[in-house]
């Protein structure tokens, strides 16, 4: 570590506390009205009505503008667009492909690209076709799924790498891709001379698709080896390894797949759609909300250049659903609080129904709506009709918050029907053999969850995630020239994690100070996505943090709205200073949140702030 590992983050915090004391302002009593006679300051009366911001055309070119170049920045470098897409099926223990080279070859390594299933190959060498030795491991665990790998004979204890025939015997139900065969100086020789029978075909259909270097680019990676998998299981109607989470994360991560083929590209797609699809839907909540452009457009650029947002969005997991539901449900309850129109409440348990299909996280979010809706109703006690109008309501919510959920819910389980065996019309979803299946998997669920024991090097508690003090390593690749490594991980902006949670702390003065309802709003949020956390003794990483990411720019956006309502100077130079800086800070790190090669002296020079940053 040198000076720049202290200084730079020093300046980054200096610079966020500079631009909260500008909302200090925000927080005196002196612009409250004051009784003429007692001299008490008279807080005003709680509500969440509000005006709506309407959105303009500058708004639509804003949006566009910012969403549009947000999508260029995270399509580009997400994976590769080709893979091996036709399988060689060993069907059964002891199956083999039988390979002649034509001639006696040094074999210095095999690369291969493992498919579904799970266990491992056995290689075998041989002069004349009927002896045979030497046999070397190549495995295809749950965790080497959709990946290329390499095995190299020398460092498996192989003396003679040299013969004409390989032969390879699968273990149990198996789909092996493609596979490469190099000399000992890693070049890689043609297969088009190779002699093997029609079945073993897809061993070598596809030899353009195999890379310079396994890397993720072209390989899963974390969780994608669970996730991206169960995605093609459903596909395929196989019964999913993965069973965890609920299915719908799965189920849409699968469309990108029928787009572009079971490829890096493919499995990432969807979630990087919804990371896009998330810039306009919070610009509109912001606009909304603030009824100022220029905040909405700051916000959205903030929010679109967090590192957390960019880098969650483009790995196949399903956190990006949760995040991307529970931004659409609180949206549309602020639609129903601030206004009253029934129509918003049923979208938001819509949503909310759709986002619990994907992570159990949104029943938490869906805790959060709950005690709005209570607080709303509470604060409309005293309007004429309240009970009939309350009970009322209380019957549309057992509809479109409980009901409709569940029908949701229910459904998704279609595919883990069918692969179990069943018909998979409408009858299945009443029969009781369906039924067990969801039932069960909720037990499940529930006991993997409730009992799991692990450690991982990069778990991180919540409160580390308050001031980013743990990011999560996804990827680290050393290259042989010792200079520069290629690694990423999932962390927040320091500036929107620092700036947001004191705006949060902002919001919680202004419920006491204001009776702000906008504040109650976001901090009932924020709180219901974080206090579940803080029970959980299982182990957690800081992208559980992400849902919370969304209240900490709400936070900042309402406190840039109150100064704009009191008309305080210098608000909009605050405002754009800390978006300015936090796209600032995105390019520096650019490197670590992509996988770009990138040298040492970079990384640990400058990007590594604090002892506990894998970078």
């Amino acid at each position: 570590m040198n000076w720049l590992t202290y200084i730079l983050p020093a300046l980054a915090a200096a610079f966020v506390i500079l631009a909260a004391r500008a909302w200090m302002p925000a927080l005196s009593d002196a612009r409250l009205p004051a009784d003429p006679d007692t001299g008490r300051v008279l807080r005003p009366r709680f509500t969440f009505a509000a005006r709506s911001g309407r959105l303009t055309r500058l708004d639509a070119a804003l949006c566009l503008i910012i969403t549009a170049l947000y999508a260029v920045t995270a399509f580009v470098g997400l994976g590769d667009m080709s893979a091996p897409q036709s399988w060689c099926s060993f069907t059964a223990r002891g199956q083999y492909a039988l390979i002649d080279f034509g001639e006696e070859l040094d074999i210095g390594m095999v690369r291969y690209y493992t498919g579904l299933h799970t266990g491992e190959y056995q290689l075998e060498f041989s002069d004349d076709g009927e002896t045979w030795r030497d046999a070397v491991t190549l495995p295809q665990e749950y965790n080497d799924l959709f990946k290329w790998l390499d095995v190299s004979p020398a460092a498996e204890g192989v003396a003679d790498r040299s013969a004409r025939y390989i032969r390879i015997t699968a273990s149990a139900e198996l789909d092996l891709g493609e596979v490469a065969i190099y000399d000992g100086d890693g070049n890689r020789y043609d297969a088009a001379s190779f002699d093997y029978d029609a079945g073993c075909a897809a061993l070598f259909d596809e030899q353009d698709t195999v890379p310079v270097r396994p890397s993720y680019m072209n390989s899963t990676y974390f969780d994608e080896i669970y996730h991206a998998r169960t995605a093609l299981e459903h596909i395929e109607n196989v019964y999913p390894y993965e069973i965890t989470h609920p299915p719908l994360g799965k189920l849409i991560i699968g469309l990108g797949i029928r787009l572009f083929g079971m490829t890096p590209f493919g499995w990432r797609f969807m979630g990087t759609l919804f990371g896009v699809l998330m810039l306009p839907i919070l610009y509109v909540f912001l606009k909304r909300m603030t009824r100022s452009s220029a905040i909405a457009g700051c916000g959205t650029v903030i929010f679109a250049f967090d590192f957390m947002h960019f880098v969650q969005t483009r790995i196949a997991t399903i956190d990006t659903y949760s995040v991307f539901f529970i931004l659409l449900m609180y949206l549309f309850m602020w639609r129903f609080v601030s206004g009253g129109k029934w129509r918003y409440l049923a979208l938001s348990g819509l949503f909310f129904g759709l986002g619990a299909a994907s992570k159990w996280t949104c029943i938490y979010a869906g805790a959060g709506l709950a005690v709005i809706w209570l607080v709303y109703w509470i604060s409309q006690g005293k309007k004429p009709r309240f009970a009939a109008r309350f009970f009322a309501n209380c019957g549309f919510c057992l509809v479109f918050f409980v009901a409709v959920p569940l029908v949701i819910y229910y459904a998704s389980y279609y595919f883990y029907g069918t692969a179990s065996g069943l018909d998979g019309g409408v009858g299945m979803y009443f029969t009781r053999d369906y039924f067990d299946i969801v039932r069960d998997n909720q037990v499940y669920m529930w006991e993997y969850h409730s009992d799991l024991v692990s450690t991982h090097p990069y778990s991180s508690r919540w409160y580390q995630w308050l001031v980013d003090a743990r990011p999560i390593l996804y990827y680290l690749e050393y290259f042989p020239d010792g200079t520069t490594k290629s690694a990423f991980g999932a962390f927040m902006n320091p500036i929107l994690c620092w700036a947001g949670l004191l705006a949060m702390i902002v919001n919680v003065i202004l419920i006491f100070k204001d009776r702000d309802g906008k504040a109650v709003f976001i901090v009932l949020g924020y709180l219901a996505q974080l206090l579940p956390w803080v029970l959980v003794t299982r182990l957690t990483f800081a992208y559980h943090y992400f849902p919370s990411e969304v209240f900490l720019l709400l936070a900042l956006a309402n406190v840039w709205s109150k100064l704009r309502e009191l008309e305080l100077p210098g608000w909009r130079r605050n405002m754009y200073a800390l978006t300015g800086v936090s796209t600032a800070l995105f390019v520096a790190f650019y490197p670590v949140l992509t996988g770009l090669r990138c040298a040492l002296w970079y990384t640990r020079g400058f990007l590594k702030w604090f002892p506990s940053w894998p970078f």
